[in-house]
């Protein structure tokens, strides 16, 4: 069977700063694939509550929220040229906005939320009626696409996920400490693995992948041969 015969479905899930975007991004560039990068959804999100002031000091006020949920529009657009991909939310490029540490800090106070969960989840599962897609987030292969054809688990060193964070951020022009991004990334893992609902974890059929000393080229190409094997079958 082939991709033109079939939609195929892989989730990538894992903790935070595990590189599974540029994993993800890699991947559907290879097989021309859509990708979904559903981590920016809920950081989408989080940086509208917090224009709007949905946000403040950490407190989310949860009525407002809900009111608020139809007036966030998210789309991606893939600059094709480059092989990139942005994020906009309600028409403007803000995925250069949506990295910084105020959004990490507040995005698992966002996601924690049913309603919110609900719309991102709706939103994921259309792009995948009419494309091939590789999505990545913390819940695909357990929620959104419990019967994704290939699912990956990454993981990776605390600290060595929190410097890759760090030397990102630097190139980008960002002052941040090295101490308080990889506490955020921490903090992220408990909130992300104890929330009440679609809490990280992984998926029983899910294949593990730890990227702690491997490179960009050779976690692809790890990937690429898991997706070969479901082709060749």
């Amino acid at each position: 069977m082939t991709f033109e015969q079939k939609k195929i479905i892989i989730a990538i899930d894992g903790f935070s700063s595990c590189g599974k975007s540029t994993v993800a991004k890699g991947l559907a560039e290879k097989l021309h694939f859509l990708y979904i990068d559903s981590g920016a959804m809920y950081r989408a999100t989080t940086l509208y509550c917090l224009e709007n002031n949905i946000i403040i000091n950490g407190v989310v006020n949860e009525e407002k929220l809900n009111k608020s949920l139809d007036n966030i529009h998210i789309e991606f657009i893939s600059d094709k040229g480059a092989g990139t991909y942005f994020t906009f939310l309600n028409g403007k490029n803000i995925e250069d906005d949506i990295r910084n540490i105020e959004v990490s800090n507040n995005v698992s106070n966002i996601s924690i939320f049913k309603k919110v969960r609900e719309k991102m989840v709706a939103l994921q599962r259309a792009y995948a009626i009419e494309n091939s897609i590789v999505m990545d987030g913390r819940d695909i292969g357990t929620v959104v696409f419990p019967n994704a054809d290939l699912k990956i688990f990454m993981t990776a060193d605390v600290k060595i996920r929190a410097t890759r964070r760090y030397n990102e951020l630097l190139q980008k022009g960002q002052k941040v400490s090295l101490q308080e991004i990889e506490k955020n990334i921490m903090d992220r893992d408990e909130k992300d693995q104890t929330r009440a609902i679609s809490p990280l974890k992984k998926a029983n059929d899910a294949i593990v992948l730890d990227n702690s000393y491997l490179t960009h080229e050779e976690q692809l190409n790890w990937v690429i041969a898991k997706v070969n094997s479901i082709i060749n079958n």
